[in-house]
């Protein structure tokens, strides 16, 4: 349902491209970094979220204050909750400026999985507490007043939610952030609670009080289906988890590229929302040297144009038919007789 939605509200699958690395290995003087780019448009998104859920959490938590909605409660909680990890990814998105440095060689982008965790964290404990509210309110029942007041209040959460829903995940895969669009997979899911509200509010005002400490209940499980969503999500990348789509476009970008005669092992993992990746292509064994550091330069540039958020990628070449796929699964451990000897069969070279 939620894909149907992303897809008629025009957000597929593919994330856009926010620009090319010159270098895979380094940074070119005078050249924007596109991890920089995409570290600030994913703080402006954080900071533009925040506010937007901030303020439908401040609306409903008055009309809380009058009316005494255990159902509301619970939406607001988590809307509560939801503005609170707008502060973990911030973190995870200031730390992803800094520059690698020799002991973080590849930069802080892990911290961003981090923040993730801690995600996922704040939604669990918003349900636990929305849970024990909705339980209470059915063991001791209270009425209610103001009844249009929290109808409204579902309507407006509802509204705020799907707003901030739509631009977390669209961000989030512009810049192929797992942090982000988990969030913004936990937003979408609080408006559809936030209309549960709504009809928890219709319940009472027909004659039926447990309506709403019911409808809290009903909140609370989608709650904690979210948490199960968010966390394979986020558990995926930290365990370097990657799309199996992903390797296939890295083999056929590579594949198609002049020089290379067979694409062998392909890895690939995330950190942060840059994607590494190492490749190992079969190549004539009669190639100089500078030839097959063109191939492999031809062949980044071409997977970085299907892959905009390729962030690296290490090349293994070697003869073509010394078994590419299996013998060489290991690229680049033995260097010490790297010539071709006329039987075919050159020891692989990293570039």
């Amino acid at each position: 349902m939620i894909k149907a939605a992303l897809d008629w509200l025009g957000f597929g699958e593919q994330g856009h491209g926010t620009g090319h690395d010159d270098h895979a290995h380094g940074h070119t003087h005078g050249v924007v970094d596109p991890s920089i780019t995409t570290t600030e448009r994913g703080i402006w998104a954080v900071k533009w979220s925040f506010v937007g859920l901030a303020l439908t959490a401040a609306l409903q938590l008055v009309v809380v204050w009058l009316s005494g909605s255990v159902a509301l409660l619970a939406d607001t909680i988590h809307n509560v909750g939801d503005a609170a990890t707008a502060i973990p990814l911030y973190v995870a998105f200031w730390f992803a400026r800094r520059r690698p440095n020799a002991r973080f060689t590849y930069g802080y982008g892990r911290v961003e999985d981090l923040a993730g965790v801690a995600v996922v964290a704040l939604i669990l404990f918003s349900a636990i507490v929305a849970g024990w509210q909705a339980v209470d309110r059915l063991l001791n029942p209270q009425e209610i007043s103001f009844l249009g007041a929290v109808a409204l209040a579902g309507v407006v959460g509802f509204i705020g939610n799907e707003v901030v829903a739509v631009f977390r995940i669209r961000v989030g895969r512009e810049i192929q952030s797992a942090a982000l669009v988990a969030d913004g997979y936990h937003a979408r899911v609080d408006g559809l609670t936030s209309l549960a509200v709504v009809l928890g509010a219709a319940g009472v005002w027909l004659g039926f009080p447990l309506a709403d400490p019911l409808v809290g209940l009903v909140i609370t499980v989608l709650i904690f289906g979210i948490v199960w969503q968010s966390a394979r999500a986020v558990f995926s990348r930290m365990l370097d988890g990657v799309e199996p789509e992903l390797l296939e476009e890295i083999r056929h970008a590579a594949g198609h590229v002049p020089g290379v005669q067979g694409v062998g092992a392909v890895r690939a993992r995330w950190i942060g929302h840059r994607l590494h990746a190492e490749a190992e292509l079969a190549v004539d064994p009669r190639l100089p040297v500078a030839e097959g550091v063109a191939i492999a330069d031809r062949v980044r540039e071409s997977v970085r144009s299907h892959l905009p958020a390729l962030g690296g990628l290490s090349v293994a070449l070697a003869a073509a038919g010394a078994g590419t796929a299996d013998h060489h699964a290991h690229a680049g451990h033995d260097h010490d007789h790297g010539h071709d000897h006329g039987d075919g069969h050159a020891h692989d070279f990293i570039i």
